[in-house]
């Protein structure tokens, strides 16, 4: 627990830095924090924060910069919100058109706005089915075909135990069919779980098999991400002295996948969240600290959007950004 002072001289510190990116020295907090003590209260105080972790002194400077802990601290306990001054309100932006283009647009607008990379992931359809059919193309290898009520197709080879006949394939594909025909495959998977025993053995694990490949068909068709601003991060000083780190950070991009699954986590939690780098395995790179929220489409959680930027930047205008975007988007798509 920190006492009032040192919560002050953390608050101005993490401020300063943020402003200027230079390490900030005890004379620079006795200024702008505003409290009337010494040079050697000071380093006193920054001494403790530095042994808390929450401050560390860079070698080429007498002056100290925030840990991750010491943003999470800061994020997490002393962020005042001032009001978002915008020179062009962007409601605009994101005019209700089709939702591909929504999200495009909304990738634009958190970029141009945060002056880093927005993101957002394209919104989750229901997985659907209207038809599950089963082809066998050699001993123990068989293709499923998940046909979806707007005839969007998704098809998957699975390996199972045991080889089956046509005959076998053609009466699971019936059964399927005829009893969940029209649920998600998420809701086919929790009834085979309590209906398994009613079912022949063999039957009974194909079922399984080809509810498993096709939740994987189909969030493989989904798992769209859309990018905007990667060249921003080429401007950003923190980022661009040290071109390993900016390999690593456009290889995320690339591939996409480790990015998924960050904004997945986003969107389990409500409301604004911010990840700082460094500090947890959600986010595996220092340099990088990810500001995001889901938004919703009618009343449900659909997709995640956010800012990724440097550990420095400015968290009370990005939570602000992204707030205002997801609520864009949000109202943009469940426009009938």
């Amino acid at each position: 627990m920190l006492d009032e002072r040192a919560k002050t001289l953390l608050k101005t510190l993490v401020e300063r830095y943020i402003a200027d990116g230079q390490p900030v020295g005890s004379r620079t907090l006795s200024r702008a924090s505003g409290l009337e003590l010494s040079p050697a209260t000071i380093r006193n105080v920054m001494a403790d924060l530095e042994e808390l972790g929450l401050i560390a002194s860079p070698h080429t400077s007498a002056g100290r910069v925030p840990t991750a802990r010491g943003y999470r601290l800061f994020v997490d306990t002393m962020l005042t919100a001032q009001p978002l001054n915008l020179e062009t309100p962007p409601a605009a932006a994101l005019p209700p058109d089709q939702p591909q283009r929504v999200i495009a647009n909304a990738a634009q607008l958190l970029s141009s706005l945060s002056s880093f990379v927005g993101v957002v992931t394209a919104p989750r359809k229901p997985s659907v089915f209207h038809h599950i059919e089963f082809m066998r193309l050699s001993e123990k290898r068989v293709l499923v075909i998940i046909v979806a009520p707007d005839g969007d197709v998704q098809n998957r080879v699975i390996f199972t135990a045991q080889d089956y006949t046509q005959a076998q394939l053609i009466e699971a594909s019936n059964y399927l069919t005829a009893h969940y025909a029209g649920l998600t495959i998420e809701q086919v998977r929790e009834r085979l779980k309590t209906e398994v025993e009613a079912l022949r053995g063999e039957i009974a694990a194909l079922m399984q098999a080809a509810v498993q490949a096709g939740s994987e068909a189909i969030a493989d068709s989904q798992e769209q991400v859309v990018i905007s601003g990667e060249r921003n991060l080429l401007t950003v000083q923190d980022l661009a002295s040290d071109m390993g780190s900016l390999r690593k950070l456009f290889d995320l991009f690339e591939q996409k996948t480790q990015l998924m699954r960050l904004l997945e986590v986003s969107s389990r939690a409500e409301g604004v969240r911010i990840y700082i780098g460094g500090e947890s395995m959600v986010v595996p790179y220092e340099e990088l600290s990810v500001v995001s929220a889901p938004y919703v489409v009618d009343g449900q959680v659909v997709g995640t959007l956010g800012v990724i930027g440097p550990t420095r930047m400015a968290y009370d205008r990005m939570i602000q950004i992204v707030d205002i975007t997801s609520r864009l988007v949000s109202n943009a798509l469940s426009t009938k």
